[in-house]
């Protein structure tokens, strides 16, 4: 990626109702593209502003995805005002494991129109086709680790931490462009204070010498985020559509999510000794951010700390959890994924957290949808992910 090295965006009107695009190649256009959801949700009151100096980050060349992606950014215009916003990225990490020629698409934001959607689609596809891709994906924002799927169902309560919200014009308007479903992605709903069923309590109790659950050591960190990532990379990976996490990416992500992560709300599974299964639970904090405005500062930082260590969000979400791939599909593996389950959920009633949010969990992972659901969850937002052939 390189916002500097391409031809610069002259400054002449633009004029006409036709959308024009232009590519982001500076810091100005950047930061247009970054702020364009602003105007298109300013009266949703679902949608929650992510905070600009994290929006920032991501897009910056030191994300380690760009080690292994090459993407391209672009801004629709009309009459002068940004009105829509693409990115297309292909992923070599990707291409190594399936050889599909498959790019991606992604960081959709437009009006309620279909020429725009058009243009900017267009302008994704062509770009990929230039690079020899046969097949177009998305939206991934900007890899399946990351932000994924549209919403397509769910609009009336706002997204959870690291998840998108979107217009319900977005589904027609993509799949009038020629897209058609590749698959959908389910973010359920648990209320902590569930009781327990007796066959969990019965599972509970009969794994207690064979499985062991530990919290995340804060002293050391490192090692247990090594463990998460080798267990998430094993679990995960006869998924649909699955890339691994690089030992730089998984770093990254634990350096942003340290401040976030409190060690009690972080569950490792062991069988015999052996690490297992875990899963990480996440403060929402879009709870506390909503009227921020992007902003942390001047008071932000310290009604966010607040929130972290004094009142606690009231909401959660389980962004990662995995159970080794020798357990799944096994009794053991049930367990163990009831195990983490339950005890986070005990852990999380006593912080005040009243739902949590588990997402995403693919829709045809009935092996763990059914456990969720034994557990009092339901699904309560889908997002869709497309494809189209070029």
């Amino acid at each position: 990626m390189n916002f500097r090295n391409q031809a610069p965006y002259k400054h002449g009107r633009l004029s006409g109702n036709s959308p024009q695009i232009i590519k982001v190649e500076d810091r100005r256009t950047r930061n247009t593209f970054i702020r364009l959801p602003w105007s298109l949700y300013k009266d949703d009151p679902m949608w929650v502003p992510p905070l600009l100096f994290e929006r920032r980050m991501h897009l910056s060349p030191k994300n380690p995805y760009f080690e292994h992606a090459s993407c391209c950014f672009w801004i629709a215009y009309r009459d002068e005002k940004p009105v829509g916003r693409i990115s297309a990225q292909i992923d070599r990490l990707y291409l190594d494991r399936y050889q599909d020629d498959t790019g991606f698409w992604g960081m959709l934001e437009a009006e309620d129109n279909i020429e725009t959607f058009q243009t900017l689609l267009n302008t994704a596809e062509n770009w990929l086709r230039g690079q020899g891709m046969a097949r177009a994906r998305g939206p991934f924002s900007l890899s399946i680790n990351q932000e994924c799927g549209v919403l397509v169902a769910g609009f009336n309560t706002p997204p959870s931490i690291m998840m998108g919200h979107a217009r319900p014009y977005y589904r027609n308007h993509i799949e009038q462009c020629g897209y058609r479903k590749a698959i959908d992605l389910l973010a359920y709903i648990i209320d902590v204070n569930v009781a327990h069923s007796a066959a969990m309590q019965m599972i509970k109790k009969r794994t207690k010498s064979r499985v062991q659950t530990r919290t995340l050591r804060k002293s050391q960190f490192q090692e247990d985020m090594n463990i998460i990532k080798s267990i998430f990379n094993d679990a995960w990976s006869e998924n649909w559509g699955f890339v691994p996490f690089t030992q730089k990416e998984f770093e990254h992500l634990g350096k942003d999510l340290k401040l976030l992560i409190d060690e009690k709300l972080v569950c490792i599974a062991e069988v015999n000794g052996a690490p297992a299964a875990f899963m990480v639970l996440l403060p929402n904090i879009n709870e506390v951010i909503r009227d921020f405005n992007g902003r942390l500062l001047p008071l932000g930082w310290l009604k966010l700390l607040w929130h972290l260590k004094v009142k606690y969000p009231e909401t959660a979400r389980v962004p990662l959890m995995g159970v080794l791939r020798k357990y799944q599909e096994s009794p053991l593996g049930a367990m163990l994924a009831y195990r983490v389950i339950a005890d986070l959920q005990e852990i999380s009633f006593n912080r005040g957290i009243k739902k949590v949010e588990l997402s995403w969990i693919l829709e045809d992972n009935m092996g763990m949808r059914n456990i969720i659901e034994n557990n009092g969850g339901s699904v309560y937002k889908t997002y869709r992910i497309y494809s189209k052939n070029l």
